[in-house]
């Protein structure tokens, strides 16, 4: 029994360290990113449902998607964008990091959905800082922004408009649906 608790104790002192440090962190440089793995993002338009209710963004149920093709999503969003002028909203993260899936609650809340609506969500899944890293270094700095990192992109160049990259998100657990709200609302 007594061997057992030894790896227990350091796996349940490595989740403390995580829930108290927040989703920061370098990425693996010594993994390489598998063909496989830039896949993408589930690319949804913000719309607003058929309903009468505000306007609400779709967001995956599994949060961020280890299959999907990172590349093809932000390309169809920056297609989407040059058509109709709203711009791009790249969100970088992973379904094991708390402070991702705070934010992906928050998004779904009123306010923040509100702003949401004028954008092309794309999500990518950056893996356990593994996966679709090609795809961050274009847009953001992983080592400095940690996760989630959020990009927005002009929708007629397709040129970053901001990126998060001093890890305004990083501790996304302590922020209000209005303080992301506001945040959003800044790039919109």
């Amino acid at each position: 029994m007594r061997r057992h608790l030894f790896p227990t104790t350091l796996q349940l002192a490595g989740f403390t360290m995580l829930a108290l440090t927040g989703c920061a962190g370098a990425p693996a440089t010594s993994h390489t990113t598998p063909p496989s793995a830039t896949a993408a993002p589930d690319t949804h338009s913000a719309a607003p449902a058929t309903s009468s209710a505000s306007p609400v963004p779709v967001k995956p149920a599994h949060g961020y998607d280890p299959h999907a093709h990172a590349a093809a999503g932000i390309t169809a969003a920056l297609t989407a964008a040059k058509k109709d002028g709203r711009p791009v909203l790249i969100d970088f993260g992973a379904d094991w990091c708390m402070d991702c899936r705070v934010l992906g609650a928050r998004f779904l809340e009123p306010g923040p959905a509100a702003i949401l609506a004028k954008y092309h969500v794309v999500t990518v899944d950056v893996g356990e800082f593994d996966r679709n890293l090609d795809i961050a270094a274009r847009y953001v700095n992983l080592q400095t922004s940690g996760i989630p990192a959020l990009v927005v992109l002009d929708p007629a160049s397709g040129r970053i408009k901001v990126a998060t990259n001093q890890g305004e998100f990083a501790n996304a657990r302590t922020m209000s649906a209005d303080q992301v709200k506001e945040f959003l609302k800044r790039w919109a």
